[in-house]
């Protein structure tokens, strides 16, 4: 048994030598450390975060060019005509649409019936047929209701 201790010993004691300098000398991690890994997982929430930011600030900016830029809608831009009437101080009650163009020539460019137009109006008016002239008045400048019948009642 001495004989096989003597010869086994060393044997097993080099191959332990061995196996403890090829496991010193071998790398000890072959995939990504965690430094590495944060980094990447912080790198992959900041860019979902622009992105997000960046999707909210064209949200927010196509609302205001929706409110703010002027519509092809009529009704829209009546409206939109309106809110500048009233931030320049003109009542809206007064205001009308009198300067948008009339096929019939009732209206001339620079908002001001036609003075035949305003004939019209005013010998309908005292004739008795002030809602006939409010009509016609309606029909000419696009005006609303109340607008048009405080015209015809100071003609």
């Amino acid at each position: 048994m001495g004989d096989v201790l003597v010869a086994v010993l060393p044997a097993v004691v080099l191959a332990g030598v061995l196996w403890a300098v090829a496991t010193a000398l071998r790398p000890r991690h072959f995939g990504v450390s965690e430094a590495e890994r944060y980094q990447s997982e912080l790198a992959a929430r900041s860019r979902a975060h622009y992105e997000t930011q960046v999707r909210d600030a064209l949200a927010a900016r196509s609302r205001i060019d929706a409110a703010t830029r002027p519509s092809q809608n009529e009704q829209q831009h009546s409206q939109q005509a309106e809110h500048a009437r009233a931030a320049r101080g003109i009542p809206a009650s007064f205001a009308g649409d009198f300067g948008r163009p009339d096929r019939h020539g009732r209206v001339l460019p620079g908002g001001q019936l036609s003075p035949e137009f305003a004939l019209q109006l005013r010998a309908l008016a005292t004739s008795g047929h002030k809602v006939q002239a409010v009509r016609l008045l309606r029909q000419a400048t696009h005006t609303d209701l109340l607008t048009a019948k405080q015209f015809v009642d100071r003609l």
